[in-house]
C-alpha cells in the first residue's frame, strides 16, 4: 500500500493562500473519508477538514469558509485549499484516512485517534 504524502506547505505571508495536496491511493480514497489535521507547536492536533466517500466535506468551526477541502479521484489526489491565512495557522499539516467513517452535518473532522492511515506532514509557517 502506498501512503499518505502531504505537499504544497511553504511560507506564506499572513492574509495569503496556499493549497495542500496528498497522494492518496484510490483504492482508499473510495472506501474511506479523507481528513486534514494540523499540529503546532505545544498545541494538540486538531482537525481542519473531512470529506467522505461520498464526496461529502466538513469542518472544524473557525475553518469554513476559509478553508475548502476537495479530492479528485482521477489523479488519486486529496486537496485543501486554504485563504486568508492567520499567524496561528503555522503548523505541521497531515493528511490522513479512516474506515467506517462519514461526515456527519457539516463536520467537524472525527478526533485524530480515529484515523489510521497517515502522511509524515508537510510544513506551513504564515510569515509577516
Amino acid at each position: 500500500q502506498v501512503p499518505l504524502v502531504e505537499s504544497g506547505g511553504g511560507s506564506v505571508q499572513a492574509g495569503g493562500s496556499l493549497n495542500l495536496s496528498c497522494v492518496v491511493p484510490g483504492d482508499i480514497a473510495r472506501r474511506t473519508c479523507l481528513a486534514w489535521y494540523r499540529h503546532a507547536p505545544g498545541k494538540d492536533r486538531e482537525g481542519v477538514a473531512v470529506i467522505d466517500s461520498d464526496g461529502k466535506d466538513g469542518y472544524t468551526k473557525s475553518m469554513k469558509g476559509r478553508f475548502t477541502v476537495s479530492k479528485d479521484s482521477a489523479k488519486n489526489t486529496l486537496q485543501l485549499q486554504m485563504n486568508g491565512l492567520k499567524h496561528d495557522y503555522t503548523a505541521m499539516y497531515y493528511c490522513a484516512a479512516s474506515s467506517g467513517c462519514s461526515v456527519v452535518g457539516d463536520g467537524p473532522p472525527p478526533h485524530y485517534i480515529a484515523m489510521q492511515d497517515w502522511g509524515r506532514g508537510t510544513l506551513v509557517t504564515i510569515c509577516s
